[in-house]
Formats: structure tokens, C-alpha cells, sequence
């Protein structure tokens, strides 16, 4: 499973050329595939960048406030109607979603806007984000909110202050996984952009092969440049990630 990742950051440090003619180990080492893939996709970058975090934000801001009145508020056989039309959006092809949002964004001038993105990738992150954090924060003592609740906190404040800090390895887990499906997002990039200016780097990449397909160099150092963050945030976050999905199976 590692080994094509090795190979695309082999391929990128390789001069310009087949990828099929390079050397199993990088002993000629050229930083030239990522001089031309930020000076290409430099852009491309930014945008994902803009549109996962952008994401992130909208995802959470909806998605906590919504999975703590599912695990905390009495709506009695609600929830499970509720729960139900949440794991519904879960099933739906993103193709039916993304052609629906096309005619949509037409009429609402959405199209190749950073909006228009951040809510089409949020489609995914806010249902994922409600089912994990629900089952964390159905974990919290009710007494702990309560406690809040004598001490003056309305319940504003005592989502707030004491069940967001508490729910601190859930919230992480949820923004990390909305990040990655925003990041690596095709789909909605492509049918929702018709302008190089809003291309994010998955379509960037996409359209890069054709361009340059005889040389594999920059293309690799693009593929190395997207894996970055993902990489990065998973390497800062795995102990938070494992905490958030394991914290809601045992109820204390």
C-alpha cells in the first residue's frame, strides 16, 4: 500500500522524462517537478486550501450545535426520524447531488465561487459530523450541564463553555475528517467550476495529466504537494482522532 506512494515522490525528484524509464532510487535528484507544479498549481493549492477550511468551519458551526440537541434534548421518536434522514444524505450519489446543485448554484450564482464549494463539500462533512459527534456527547454526564445550569449559564453558554471544550477530541475528529473530503474532492470541483481561476487541486491535477502526460516529473510533485496536509494533519491529530471516534462507544 505504501509503495505508490514512495514511487510518486520518487517519480517527482526524477529529471524530466517517463515515469516507466525511472530508477528505483532518486540518486539524481531534481527539484524541478516542483518548481513547475507551484508555479501551475500554485493557485489550485490555495483554493483547496480555502475550500476545506471554509468547509471545516460551516460544518462544525451546524453540525455541533445539531448532534448535542440529538443527544441531549427531548424530542422522543424525532430522534430516530431525525437520525434517519441524517444517514439518508449518506446514501445518496454525489452525482445526483452535484447535478442538482448545478441547476441550483445557475440560478443562484453560485457557480466558480468559494460558497458555492464550501457548501457543496459541507454536504458531506456536516451528516459524518453529526453521527460522531452525537455519539460522543451522549457520553457526557447530564450533570455536568446542569451544574452549569445552577451556576447561571443559560444554554448557550453551557454548549459553549462546558460541552464544546469537553467534546474538544470529537470536534477535532469531525474537522479532520471534513477536511480530507473537502480536500479530496472531484465531483462537486468538477461540476460546479467552469473556471481556471476556481479549479481546486484535484481538478487541477486532473487537467495537468493531459498537458503533461510525457512528463511525469511535475505531475508527481503535484500528487506530493496535495498529500501534504492530509499527511500533516493526520500526523498532529491521529491521538485526537483515535480519542473522538472510540469516545461515544462506551457510556459512562
Amino acid at each position: 500500500m505504501l509503495f505508490p506512494l514512495y514511487w510518486m515522490l520518487n517519480v517527482s525528484l526524477q529529471p524530466a522524462g517517463n515515469a516507466v524509464a525511472t530508477p528505483w532510487l532518486p540518486l539524481d535528484l531534481s527539484w524541478d517537478g516542483y518548481a513547475t507544479a507551484l508555479a501551475e498549481q500554485g493557485g489550485n493549492l490555495v483554493t483547496s486550501l480555502i475550500v476545506s477550511l471554509g468547509a471545516v468551519v460551516f460544518s462544525l458551526v451546524v453540525a455541533a450545535p445539531a448532534a448535542y440537541a440529538l443527544a441531549h434534548f427531548r424530542f422522543g421518536k424525532w430522534v430516530v426520524v431525525l437520525l434517519f434522514g441524517v444517514l439518508t444524505t449518506q446514501m445518496v450519489p454525489g452525482i445526483v447531488v452535484a447535478n442538482a446543485l448545478y441547476s441550483a448554484y445557475s440560478d443562484l450564482g453560485l457557480l466558480n465561487t468559494y460558497v458555492g464549494l464550501i457548501l457543496a463539500d459541507s454536504a458531506a462533512g456536516i451528516p459524518f459530523s453529526i453521527i460522531l459527534m452525537r455519539a460522543f456527547m451522549m457520553s457526557i454526564p447530564a450533570s455536568i450541564v446542569e451544574a452549569a445550569y445552577v451556576d447561571g449559564a443559560g444554554p448557550v453558554r453551557a454548549f459553549v463553555s462546558v460541552v464544546l471544550p469537553i467534546s474538544r477530541n470529537a470536534l477535532i475528529t469531525s474537522a479532520l475528517f471534513t477536511f480530507l473530503f473537502a480536500w479530496g474532492d472531484f465531483l462537486f470541483a468538477l461540476t460546479l467550476t467552469t473556471s481556471e481561476s476556481m479549479r481546486p487541486i484535484t481538478l487541477g491535477l486532473y487537467s495537468y495529466i493531459g498537458g503533461y502526460v510525457s512528463d511525469w516529473s511535475p505531475i508527481m510533485a503535484t500528487a506530493v504537494l496535495s498529500s501534504l496536509p492530509a499527511i500533516a494533519l493526520l500526523v498532529l491529530a491521529q491521538r485526537y482522532v483515535a480519542a473522538g471516534v472510540t469516545g461515544g462507544a462506551v457510556k459512562s
